[in-house]
């Protein structure tokens, strides 16, 4: 069971766009990496959205999505701040949030779980967040060295739920659409929701 609605949407939108989707993929640090330690990597992370393209070749062909469905939106130059100076997000090491990023070991189990899955290790890497914070940071956080470095050079974007909307808002026919996503929009497009004044 999908767990968080934005990982639910993230799945939905990538099956609009004609991906097979798994979720919920475990990963953590083979038990012969010469940095596992066994009581701060026995328990599993999870890769949230894991989608293969049939019809796709190259990095989009494969997408592995972490998803961070905080409500008061994703500020990339804030996180990276965090992880440079090993402050606290949320109560914990803000690097532990992005371990596949941050950590040598964990990065290593992340790209064995994707090939173990897809037969490749060629992918392009998605944070999907609920709202963009501080966009100008984006770019910091797509291009960070050591983030493209642990994930073998594979591409790293970020992409909000409004820019997941954009892209279905313009291309939805009056046909039913085959996901729940596409229907929902169908449906706002349908009330006419975005014309109205909130509360008429």
């Amino acid at each position: 069971m999908k767990e968080d609605i934005l990982e639910q949407l993230v799945d939905e939108y990538l099956m609009h766009k004609g991906y097979f989707t798994m979720h919920n993929v475990k990963f953590k640090p083979r038990k012969d990496h010469p940095d596992f330690v066994t009581k701060k990597d026995a328990v599993a992370s999870d890769i949230d959205v894991l989608a293969i393209h049939p019809l796709l070749e190259g990095p989009e062909r494969v997408i592995a999505v972490s998803c961070k469905s905080w409500q008061e939106g994703f500020n990339p130059g804030y996180s990276l701040a965090c992880i440079a100076a090993e402050k606290q997000i949320g109560g914990r090491s803000a690097w532990l949030s992005f371990r596949e990023l941050c950590s040598d070991k964990w990065a290593d189990g992340f790209l064995g779980a994707i090939q173990s899955a897809t037969g490749t290790r060629q992918f392009t890497y998605w944070t999907a967040v609920t709202r963009l914070l501080n966009p100008t940071s984006r770019e910091d956080w797509e291009n960070n060295p050591e983030f493209g470095r642990r994930l073998e050079g594979n591409a790293i974007r970020l992409i909000s739920f409004a820019e997941m909307l954009d892209d279905v808002w313009g291309k939805l026919s009056k046909t039913v659409a085959a996901t729940e996503l596409g229907r929902i929009i169908q449906l706002m497009k349908a009330s006419r929701w975005f014309d109205r004044s909130p509360g008429t």
